[in-house]
């Protein structure tokens, strides 16, 4: 459950129509049936004393970072569809398996995965196979060492799973990631058991190192740009595993 206490420290900025998040890796966005408090949309909704607040984009329950929540439905509506028209920049940055060395630009399509066991799994398909759809990334190395690589990725379609898949392609698969890492039973594993030694063996993190960094709405007319730090857990893995010292 979210504390108000704790929710407070994770605001980025507040004004009359704007609610900014850095959202840790453990919290779900969307309400549950635990209560108000057991997700971010519920959390911020009993914060701000509102009877709605709209969630502009989600993130993935185990990815970190900026999270935009509107005040109000015009806000909402013009922030979507800036988002639809693809006018709100995004960058992420992640932790890689491998030595990434050169940027690197995936334009290749995204649909559903037939030959995973996890029904929810995408994967670079044809164009014209099952629910294909364009997806490009934009990739660069920020750092690599002992086998491992901090990248970050700037996305131009909003695709599900599209950062997570595209490096699963390239070979490259997020650390920590139970559908795209090194066995997309991992998942299966942890649905089934919980986190075990095996699967810490495994993947290395208990979730995967994925991080929403920066958001830019100055194409949607507004001035801002939103920035959140690497979380503590990412830091940590950068300096034991990598002897980074990262931001």
């Amino acid at each position: 459950m979210i504390g108000p206490d704790e929710l407070k420290t994770w605001i980025v900025h507040e004004d009359d129509r704007l609610l900014i998040i850095s959202k840790p890796g453990d919290v779900v966005c969307h309400p549950s049936k635990a209560g108000p408090w057991s997700s971010l949309v519920g959390a911020a909704r009993e914060y701000t004393q509102l009877p709605t607040v709209h969630l502009v984009f989600r993130l993935d329950r185990e990815t970190s970072g900026i999270i935009v929540l509107a005040k109000d439905p015009k806000m909402a509506s013009r922030l979507q569809k800036a988002v639809q028209e693809r006018r709100v920049t995004k960058r992420y940055r992640a932790i890689v398996w491998g030595e990434f060395r050169e940027p690197v630009t995936v334009n290749q399509p995204l649909g559903v995965d037939i030959h995973s066991p996890v029904f929810v799994k995408s994967a670079v398909v044809r164009m014209g196979d099952l629910e294909a759809k364009e997806a490009v990334t934009h990739f660069a190395p920020e750092a690599t060492a002992n086998g491992f690589s901090l990248v970050h990725a700037d996305l131009e379609t909003g695709r599900k799973h599209q950062i997570r898949a595209h490096l699963q392609w390239l070979g490259h698969s997020v650390i920590g990631d139970k559908i795209y890492g090194p066995d997309s039973r991992c998942y299966l594993d942890f649905i089934d058991r919980g986190w075990t030694p095996e699967l810490q063996a495994k993947l290395l993190m208990d979730r995967q190192a994925l991080h929403c960094a920066e958001i830019g709405l100055e194409a949607a007319g507004l001035p801002f740009t939103f920035r959140a730090p690497l979380p503590a857990d990412m830091r940590a893995f950068c300096a034991e595993r990598m002897g980074l010292v990262v931001g």
